[in-house]
């Protein structure tokens, strides 16, 4: 299963926020720049994460963004599932248009693939991708 880009970022950018660690915000230029990345697709991300309660926004001086809850209680899978269209062909919505939908094998297999792939992330919250921290933080430029 290949992630978008949309969920690529998010996941970026909790662990910028996470090595962060509550020190100071983080802006979304800064984290873009640190990643290379788009800053205007970015800030379409930081938009859904604020709204999904993942991170907190705060504007003016002193600004910026954090973590809205502790990164143990961030768990990978529910992330994924909020982030990603999840109907990997179309007969996995309704009304299904393919005629052996009702006896598709391939569906069957790819509906429990797709299980578990998320049941292997629901076992990791951002803290476990934030193990290396001082790694991570070196590599980021964080002091």
């Amino acid at each position: 299963m290949q992630l978008t880009t949309h969920t690529d970022y998010a996941l970026r950018l909790l662990v910028y926020l996470a090595i962060k660690d509550g020190e100071q915000t983080a802006t979304i230029h800064e984290a873009a720049e640190r990643y290379n990345i788009s800053a205007n697709h970015l800030a379409k991300v930081v938009q859904m994460l604020v709204q999904q309660g993942y991170v907190k926004s705060q504007r003016g001086r002193g600004g910026g963004l954090s973590l809205a809850k502790p990164s143990h209680e961030i768990n990978i899978g529910a992330l994924i599932r909020k982030t990603e269209n999840l109907q990997l062909l179309s007969c996995f919505s309704e009304p299904a248009s393919c005629p052996i939908t009702p006896a598709c094998v391939l569906k069957h297999a790819l509906g429990k693939a797709q299980t578990a792939f998320l049941e292997v992330l629901d076992q990791y919250h951002l803290t476990d991708l934030v193990t290396n921290r001082n790694k991570l933080r070196e590599l980021m430029k964080v002091s």
